[in-house]
């Protein structure tokens, strides 16, 4: 399995702006630009590198999650997760993706906290995203509700 996105950019990195799309389709023409990466923390002018992992680390989570909840035969009714992930500079210049912090909160029928936090660990440490983030520290907040 294979999935792609494709990035158009023009310019310099700071002047310049680019468009993301993505193979489903569900982003097209999502403007990418410095300002949206490193001054706006509204978020409102574009998306950055960081958003998109972030996204993609908070759905393969609740994804693996899931799956595991379910072969243990207590499906979730409800998973909410946010991840977040910190950027910031690096030693010698340039900047760095440091840590990716998922927030859970979730409401389990038949499962009680402590198996559902266990669970959630474990989703954590197995799920895909999480291992391609290896280099960086990932942290897990798990709420029971």
């Amino acid at each position: 399995m294979k999935r792609h996105a494709n990035v158009t950019w023009k310019g310099s990195l700071v002047e310049g702006a680019g468009n993301l799309d993505t193979q489903s389709g569900a982003l097209s023409g999502l403007p990418l630009g410095f300002k949206a990466r490193f001054e706006d923390e509204s978020g409102k002018t574009g998306t950055n590198p960081e958003e998109l992992i972030a996204g993609a680390h908070a759905g393969c989570f609740a994804m693996q999650l899931s799956h595991m909840l379910a072969e243990g035969d207590t499906p979730a009714d409800k998973l909410d997760v946010r991840a977040d992930v910190t950027v910031q500079p690096a030693e010698g210049g340039g900047f760095e993706i440091t840590r990716s912090a998922l927030t859970l909160v979730g409401s389990v029928p038949g499962l009680d906290e402590a198996k559902f936090v266990e669970i959630a660990e474990k989703a954590k440490a197995s799920c895909p995203v999480s291992k391609a983030l290896g280099a960086i520290e990932i942290t897990l907040d798990a709420k029971y509700g």
